[in-house]
């Protein structure tokens, strides 16, 4: 785990627009500097930085957030690399766990052996005849090899030995490119192979696919998981991808790494493979990230459908409103490679647009299991479907499926939602208990949420007591002031605070905040603002403890309690006379 204090450090050391624009082109704007947005497509630019805040927006699709999140959505990576990557820009080292330290040392250099190996493999390539016969067959000029960093492993049982004087190193085993036999005996886990280097965010070889160039079996050969390489995390072909994939806001993920390579070949850039297994969550939770449409392609053979169906069940969990996910089944016998080779581009590019979306296939492929044409079969559809419904994460595409499962099985929505154990969206995302929990632009403490997250060290300044902590805006306003007491969070601008608050209940609210608020923080009327809110919050006390000893009144009050009234009236009056006339409030 980093500490927390080292996230506020680099935050504090970097600055947002230079880190941007080493990816996108910034201009000058005013005090800010925008460009058009690199997470979706736009001629007019709606993407704005801004230095003062420390934190960037996009007012088109509503992308923002801080340097840190800006490299983790722009390249698709965890917190921890995010912080890693910004970190190493400017030297400045990433504090570890002793674990993490400990296995950073370890694959240290596990990644030089694995690049070695690919220099050797490339060298190989480029001295076999039969290997570059064979890309050029299918279609790869020496430019894309070259591009993807293609090589070949020699039909030799101890090829890599030249490369490696020492082949009893232990190291040649625990990454993948050694194996000993039971009798000790040591031999290349590669042979006579083409050989697919899969790269890490940062560019490191962390594994290999091998493929045969003619019969043979298996057909393709994977490094088997090492301290490097964990098969259902990664993702072949993003690095050469992502530039693509943004512009297109598309990902194709296709079955074999030639799918990637000819595809790229052919001018489809933005595809990429998984590993040897079947879609994963991580690899899902990545893509999702990565683009707002992602679009599985499978062959059209029955290894393809349980890949389609299992690429479905497990995008259910991550879905968003906003985000589709598509199954393609490639037409005939073909897989991507083949078809795009002997059909061309357009013919492919035209049946990934016409890819069936998830809710569709989901759909089709319960009424084929189910049969609903008796009520034996529309049984059997609601109860097939129930399962899937639970893990439908995007609400309003979950009660668009629903209706049509209802439809289907001759009943009603609420009959398939009971049967299903489904809460209705009116109840589940906008119940009474969740409605009181919304932000409430009109209340004293949201205006002084949105001043101090401007102004955190001014959250000093607020009566605490004072402070509606029944509001998400009042139990914030208490997180910031209690922090900026105890040390926890130095003043650094709005980036600062959406990391502070990165993976807490509250971070929606200051997210939602933060992107409305306009560049006034260091104008003088803000300091009104503020003075006049905490007068007004006063207010609201003095008004709420009279009201309280009034309604006693009816009963009789005794003398301590009479005279009590008498100083609160008082005092609302100067706090009246106060605020006459003057209402930035509102």
């Amino acid at each position: 785990m980093i500490p927390e204090s080292f996230i506020q450090e680099l935050l504090a050391r970097v600055d947002i627009v230079d880190v941007v624009e080493r990816y996108v082109p910034l201009r000058k704007a005013g005090a800010n500097f925008s460009a058009c947005c690199p997470f979706h497509s736009e001629k007019t630019p709606s993407f704005t930085v801004s230095p003062a805040k420390q934190f960037y927006h996009c007012f088109g699709c509503g992308a923002h957030g801080s340097a840190i999140g800006f490299v983790m959505q722009y390249s698709g990576v965890g917190f921890i690399e995010a912080v890693e990557e910004l970190a190493s820009a400017i030297g400045l080292p990433v504090p570890q766990e002793e674990r993490q330290r400990t296995e950073r040392v370890k694959q240290a250099p596990l990644t030089e052996i694995m690049a070695q190996a690919m220099r050797f493999y490339r060298e190989q390539l480029k001295a076999t005849p039969k290997a570059v016969d064979y890309l050029k067959a299918r279609g790869l000029t020496g430019e894309i090899a070259a591009r993807f960093g293609l090589g070949y492993a020699p039909d030799d049982w101890q090829g890599l030995q030249p490369v490696f004087p020492d082949y009893r190193d232990a190291a040649l085993i625990e990454c993948g490119l050694v194996i000993s036999n039971e009798q000790g005996r040591r031999y290349d886990r590669f042979r006579d192979r083409i050989m697919f280097p899969i790269l890490d965010q940062r560019g490191n070889v962390i594994g290999f696919g091998g493929r045969v160039l003619g019969a043979g079996e298996p057909k393709y050969l994977n490094s088997p998981e090492t301290p490097l390489f964990e098969k259902g995390r990664e993702l072949y072909g993003l690095p050469q991808a992502r530039k693509a994939i943004q512009e297109e806001d598309t990902v194709l993920v296709v079955e074999g790494y030639m799918d990637v390579v000819g595809l790229a070949q052919c001018g489809v850039e933005n595809a990429v493979a998984t590993l040897g297994t079947a879609a994963t969550d991580a690899n899902v939770q990545k893509l999702l990230k990565l683009a707002s449409r992602v679009v599985f392609c499978f062959d059209r053979d029955s290894a393809g459908d349980r890949a389609a169906w299992r690429a479905m069940e497990v995008s259910l969990s991550h879905l968003a409103d906003n985000k589709t996910v598509e199954i393609l089944q490639m037409p005939g016998a073909q897989d991507p490679d083949e078809f795009i080779r002997e059909h061309g581009k357009e013919a492919f590019v035209h049946h990934t647009r016409n890819a069936t979306r998830l809710s569709e296939f989901l759909i089709r492929e319960l009424v084929k299991q189910s049969a609903p044409v008796t009520a034996e079969g529309r049984a059997k559809l609601v109860h097939l479907a129930k399962p899937l419904l639970q893990k439908i994460a995007a609400p309003i595409l979950r009660v668009q499926i629903v209706k049509e499962i209802a439809a289907r099985a001759q009943v009603s929505q609420a009959e398939v939602e009971t049967q299903c154990g489904l809460q209705p969206l009116a109840r589940t995302r906008y119940a009474p208990a969740q409605m009181k929990q919304r932000p409430a632009p009109s209340s004293i403490e949201y205006k002084l949420l949105e001043i101090v997250l401007q102004k955190a060290e001014w959250s000093a300044r607020l009566p605490l007591e004072l402070i509606n902590r029944e509001l998400p805006e009042g139990a914030t306003l208490i997180v910031i002031a209690d922090a900026i007491e105890h040390g926890e969070l130095p003043a650094g601008g709005l980036g600062m605070l959406l990391e502070f608050f990165r993976g807490t209940p509250h971070e929606p609210l200051v997210a939602t905040i933060a992107k409305a608020l306009g560049d006034e923080a260091d104008s003088p009327a803000l300091e009104t603002v503020f003075t006049d809110a905490i007068l007004r919050l006063r207010q609201a006390a003095l008004k709420a403890s009279i009201d309280e000893l009034t309604a006693q009144a009816r009963h009789g009050l005794n003398p301590q309690q009479r005279q009590r009234l008498a100083a609160l009236l008082a005092q609302k009056q100067a706090a009246d006379r106060a605020t006459q006339g003057n209402n930035p409030l509102i």
